[in-house]
């Protein structure tokens, strides 16, 4: 079978992202990102027209090598270890996809992800410092009253970003309904990692901000969360902007670690854990597809087991 060039193969690898591998809109875009970048390298270095059956292994180690010491961001920055192996699992998935059509290639164990230094703590956020940056929105305004909500959401529920800027305003249609004061948590089904649905609870103090916030929409824009600045499209708000609003309020609280979405999602599965929650609950409601992945809290239920072992052993007492 005579094959493409590597290149050629980039739409029907998407292609088959999405219809046989159902990944999310997000990780197909992301995947069209970092492999662009592997064919302009192909191109950069003479093999423009490589063929599957043609790489090497020594073609890999010097990809990993440009992505490690020459590549820089739009910004100027050299990659992460972290960032240098999103760029090397896209290839991976690459090399799994022509294996699964039977187009001859190198297979995907033969790409090594670069080592990266193990981090044990977790960067979330205390219950002073939870209250401390919904304190410091100002909430007189459309725009602050929107902002608490997207922080209550994403503290009361521990979803992603991505997760929570996809919601639609039908989405919450219990905010209206007259059950709303007499319940006292609230779920939704929402779409996560690899199109898997999830239920996900939203407090009662969450949903009481939400109810505020949509109380100033007269708006016919389908998005739950809005840029007001916008004037195009379904003004649906980024990820982006969410990140710099985050960011910013942190700023404002007096908050010195460095905040982001995620760091209100770590923020929840501490929570949880730190008042008695079960780790297998939490990979539940986290949407983690194994409980190892759950396990970097460890940093909470260390601390209990060694508070139950201090009240509890006959050696301590």
């Amino acid at each position: 079978m005579t094959q493409k060039p590597i290149k050629d193969y980039l739409l029907d690898f998407l292609d088959y992202c999405e219809v046989e591998k159902g990944l999310s809109a997000n990780t197909q875009r992301n995947y069209n990102q970092y492999l662009n970048l592997f064919i302009r390298w192909l191109e950069a270095v003479g093999k423009k027209n490589l063929k599957p059956k043609e790489l090497t292994r020594d073609d890999l180690w010097e990809y990993r090598l440009f992505l490690a010491r020459k590549y820089k961001t739009p910004r100027g920055q050299f990659l992460t270890k972290k960032s240098q192996n999103y760029y090397l699992i896209a290839l991976r998935a690459l090399l799994d996809f022509f294996a699964d059509k039977d187009i001859e290639s190198l297979p995907s164990a033969k790409v090594k992800l670069a080592k990266q230094p193990k981090n044990d703590q977790v960067n979330f956020l205390s219950e002073i410092e939870i209250k401390r940056l919904l304190d410091a929105i100002d909430t007189k305004t459309k725009s602050g009253l929107r902002d608490r909500a997207i922080l209550e959401m994403l503290f009361s529920t521990g979803m992603r970003i991505s997760e929570l800027v996809s919601l639609n305003k039908k989405d919450l249609y219990f905010l209206t309904d007259k059950a709303f004061a007499k319940q006292k948590t609230f779920e939704i089904s929402i779409v996560g990692k690899g199109s898997k649905v999830r239920t996900v609870f939203i407090s009662k103090r969450a949903a009481k901000w939400l109810r505020k916030y949509l109380e100033t929409r007269a708006d016919d824009y389908k998005p739950l969360f809005i840029n007001y600045r916008s004037r195009s499209g379904d003004r649906r708000l980024t990820p982006r902007s969410v990140q710099l609003m985050i960011s910013k309020t942190a700023m404002l609280a007096g908050i010195s670690k460095k905040v982001t979405p995620h760091t209100l999602r770590h923020s929840y599965a501490t929570d949880l854990l730190s008042h008695g929650a079960d780790l297998r609950a939490v990979q539940e409601l986290l949407g983690h597809q194994n409980v190892a992945t759950t396990q970097i809290y460890t940093h909470v239920t260390n601390k209990q087991l060694k508070e139950i072992h201090e009240k509890f052993h006959g050696g301590n007492k």
